[in-house]
């Protein structure tokens, strides 16, 4: 397994995390254009979404008879600009005022054109029979209500049972359309992205089948043998090569302990090497079977390179496991932060699961955000190459999840407390997370619905923020469930 380790030079204890939020999180956790800096760095921008804006209901008892819908419309298509604005990627088409009546909405739902989504403003009562019209459409569909609008409201859990794509935010607080809206782009990311694939494919039987993957999800695997990226490594310009090392690692790094400056080089190199991969082939995402799989003496890890296609908001995953990089992918569209794949292990005397891989984003709130302090070592499962210990901040609140299957997602939540110190054991990146009950946690692992090798049965995806509810609503516009490991 791709394993990372703890300590060395530096011991674990003096690993405070000390990333301050940059800035960019948006109403709660999502972050505005979370492909921006993959576009600034060279990966070509995609097309916005087009989500289409339905306003329900003209008046009537509810919310009270001498209600103003133009005015009340007028209100909202002015926040709508400013979503618009503040998500960067998403584009507003439509906006009929219609009466709560599923004729009219049936009307305008055989009329959507290319959108790509539905956002449903309920205005006034009715009895959500006007909702199914565009449930019925297929696509993802968003209703925000706020209260007095109506009733409507008690008609969407029954389309939840039923597994419909369709969310609803009943609140008083708009930006919960910002929430919505945030998730509305996954689905149609998801069918735009292709994921570079090196090596034979890891992970569940549903997830290495890519024409599962292409049914269920949109999305294209396409595979590149090892000789090809280590042609495409050698023919990259050395001075470009040293360049990337010297201004994203070696004058960045907290400390070098074991490395040489060549053998970060080298890592360099493959970082440029999968960034032209991905761009000559149209990918958001790579996954490489490294350990064990590829020629380390002439390529280096990929260690280093994971972690900046990360911190750009695009992924890098290691050990080809297909599931954490769906997984990556989803929660990246949606909430704007990249994931850090680990094996964990559990400290019942803590109440504690520990997380640890051979490398991390430096950016866990988000491509805007202040890089956290990293320690470059060498890879600990076999002491050579490169890879790295970050300092992830303690005190922040996590999701683990893992998309297994194709149809559940395994989600669990916590805090990261300590920065471990076992004697330079284990993972270079490694963080101590308390969770609601450890034990059960443990007797529950994989919720039922996982099984495999062990790295299939291993793997987490970290993301740093407290995901759960938003995930349930994510979950039911791709269409798969939720099973709470935890």
């Amino acid at each position: 397994m791709c394993h990372s380790c703890s300590g060395g030079g530096l011991s674990r204890r003096e690993f405070l995390g000390t990333a301050a939020a940059g800035g960019m999180l948006l109403m709660g956790g999502l972050s505005a254009q979370p492909l921006q800096a993959a576009e600034e760095a060279g990966w070509p921008k995609l097309p916005p979404v087009k989500v289409h804006v339905v306003y329900l209901g003209k008046g009537g008892a509810w919310p009270k008879p001498e209600f103003n819908a133009s005015a009340e419309v007028a209100g909202f298509q002015k926040y709508l600009a400013g979503v618009e604005e503040r998500l960067g990627d998403v584009k507003f088409v439509g906006g009929q005022l219609i009466a709560n009546s599923p004729a009219e909405a049936a009307k305008v739902a055989a009329k959507l054109g290319d959108a790509d989504a539905v956002l449903l403003v309920h205005l006034s009562f009715g009895d959500a029979s006007a909702f199914a019209e565009f449930i019925k459409t297929g696509k993802p569909v968003a209703i925000y209500s706020q209260p007095f609008s109506g009733h409507d409201w008690m008609y969407v859990a029954e389309w939840l049972r039923q597994g419909q794509r369709v969310i609803l935010a009943a609140s008083s607080d708009r930006g919960d359309i910002d929430r919505a809206v945030a998730l509305l782009r996954v689905p149609v990311y998801m069918q735009r992205t292709k994921i570079l694939l090196v090596g034979p494919a890891n992970g569940t039987e549903a997830a290495c089948n890519f024409q599962r993957v292409k049914e269920k999800l949109g999305v294209e695997v396409i595979s590149i043998d090892v000789p090809t990226v280590v042609k495409v490594h050698a023919a990259i310009d050395p001075k470009e090569v040293e360049a990337e090392a010297e201004s994203y690692w070696l004058s960045q790094a907290k400390k070098i302990v074991e490395p040489t400056r060549q053998e970060i080089v080298k890592s360099a190199g493959m970082y440029l090497a999968m960034k032209k991969l991905m761009i000559d082939h149209g990918a958001r995402a790579i996954t490489i079977k490294c350990l064990g799989g590829i020629p380390i003496d002439k390529l280096g890890y990929p260690c280093l390179g994971f972690s900046k296609l990360l911190d750009l908001g695009l992924v890098g995953a290691c050990e080809a496991d297909m599931d954490s990089t769906l997984t990556m992918l989803m929660f990246g569209y949606a909430f704007g932060v990249p994931g850090f794949i680990t094996d964990p292990l559990f400290d019942t005397a803590r109440n504690a699961v520990i997380h640890a891989h051979c490398l991390a984003p430096t950016k866990m709130n988000g491509s805007t955000d202040h890089r956290a302090p990293f320690v470059i070592r060498t890879h600990r499962d076999d002491n050579r190459g490169a890879s790295l210990a970050v300092e992830l901040k303690v005190g922040q609140p996590i999701t683990c999840a893992k998309l297994v299957n194709l149809d559940s997602l395994l989600i669990s939540t916590g805090k990261i407390t300590e920065i471990p110190d076992f004697d330079d054991r284990g993972c270079r990146t490694q963080i101590i997370t308390e969770v609601a009950d450890a034990r059960s946690m443990l007797r529950n692992w994989g919720g039922g619905v996982l099984s495999g090798d062990m790295m299939t049965l291993l793997h987490r995806v970290v993301f740093y923020g407290d995901r759960l509810n938003a995930a349930h609503d994510l979950a039911q516009l791709m269409g798969i469930k939720v099973v709470m490991e935890g």
